[in-house]
This record gives structure tokens, C-alpha cells and sequence, in this order.
């Protein structure tokens, strides 16, 4: 599979969550390092998600939200 975004980071899906139409689906791309993603149930099953196994962070945005404790 080729992509155009450049930010692809293998890891070992560490944690899956669904919802009533949605999941968060956690990869640890290196040690304690956790991507978290929000997806559908259905992409969930499609892509045959499961706890244990690689998957890959993929990540393209033109923007990114900051925020900080005051």
C-alpha cells in the first residue's frame, strides 16, 4: 500500500473500544508512545483490527489544536 502522507508509523494495536458507532482504536508506535484514533465500528471489522497485532498510524491534517492547563 502507498499513501501520500508522509507520517506513517507501524505499532502494535494495544487497545480497541467500541461504541455505539464508533471505536477508539490505541497503537503504541514506540515504548509508553500511544496514538489514539477514533473511527467507525465498521472500519474496526473491515480492517480486521485486533488487540496484539501491527497496524499503522497514519497522519495527514493541515491543521493541529493545542492546549494547555491553566
Amino acid at each position: 500500500m502507498k499513501l501520500s502522507a508522509r507520517n506513517q508509523f507501524a505499532g502494535k494495536v494495544v487497545e480497541i473500544t467500541e461504541g455505539a458507532t464508533n471505536g477508539i482504536v490505541k497503537i503504541e508506535i514506540a515504548p509508553g508512545l500511544i496514538v489514539s484514533s477514533s473511527i467507525t465500528n465498521a472500519a474496526i471489522e473491515e480492517l480486521g483490527l485486533k488487540v496484539g497485532e501491527t497496524a499503522y498510524a497514519v497522519i495527514k491534517a493541515s491543521n493541529v489544536m493545542v492546549g494547555a492547563d491553566n
